[in-house]
């Protein structure tokens, strides 16, 4: 059995005992694993947002609330696919981490031969992972930022190859003529700009609130392009 297949089961089992629980013994037992390999497997479903925690005592165990876990979902290998294939062409785009997180969500509730299925049909479908978004730790930054409303530090190295530091209040991310740009009123400039995220050099978030400007004063955008809400 690979782990994805005993990370389902390993839910699923908990979600079945209910307050009676399991323990990391019973657990590496029924999938003949050993009980470090459990714990790991534990650590990795609440890292995922599963409500599992350890009860203490002589009755102790691992803990799953059945109304936190959802049923295995009716989801296609095809509608699978098209999730997977959406978020690895743009690999390295804002929220990336998240969007895999989601998908492995999906792929922990479907029914054991819907996940196999739809892992077969991933495997035929393949994407170049360029990333076009920069610095890991910059673009984490920059999601935060925008996501908390809050000013971010940036160091930026610009076409003309000049470095310089500023501080800015993000407005929006934009995907135009193949690179991801932070749309940002620059503090220095007292007026909007567009950052590339692949130039950002550093971003650190910063404790300001970060002044909102009307998302229809940036400008009218392509007829082609849409809020991701709007898709």
């Amino acid at each position: 059995m690979n782990r994805t297949d005993r990370l389902y089961g390993i839910r699923e089992e908990l979600r079945r005992a209910g307050t009676r629980g399991r323990t990391a013994e019973q657990l590496a037992a029924t999938y003949e694993v050993s009980p470090r390999t459990i714990k790991r497997d534990v650590a990795a479903l609440q890292h995922a947002g599963f409500p599992i925690w350890a009860r203490l005592g002589r009755h102790g165990g691992y803990v799953v609330d059945p109304a936190a876990t959802l049923p295995p979902m009716n989801v296609t290998a095809a509608e699978v696919s098209g999730l997977a294939a959406a978020i690895a062409a743009h690999r390295g785009q804002p929220f990336d981490g998240q969007a895999r997180t989601a998908l492995a969500k999906v792929l922990s509730v479907m029914e054991p031969k819907a996940r196999l299925g739809a892992t077969a049909l991933t495997e035929r479908v393949w994407i170049d992972r360029a990333d076009t978004a920069g610095d890991p730790r910059s673009r984490r930054a920059i999601e935060q930022a925008l996501h908390e409303r809050r000013v971010l530090s940036l160091r930026y190295r610009d076409a003309d190859d000049t470095v310089t530091d500023r501080r800015v209040d993000p407005q929006i991310l934009a995907f135009t003529r193949g690179s991801w740009y932070l749309v940002a009123r620059c503090r220095r400039r007292d007026d909007l700009r567009w950052f590339r995220l692949d130039r950002v050099e550093r971003a650190r978030v910063t404790a300001q609130v970060a002044v909102d400007v009307p998302v229809e004063s940036i400008g009218t955008p392509p007829p082609t392009a849409a809020p991701v809400a709007d898709l």
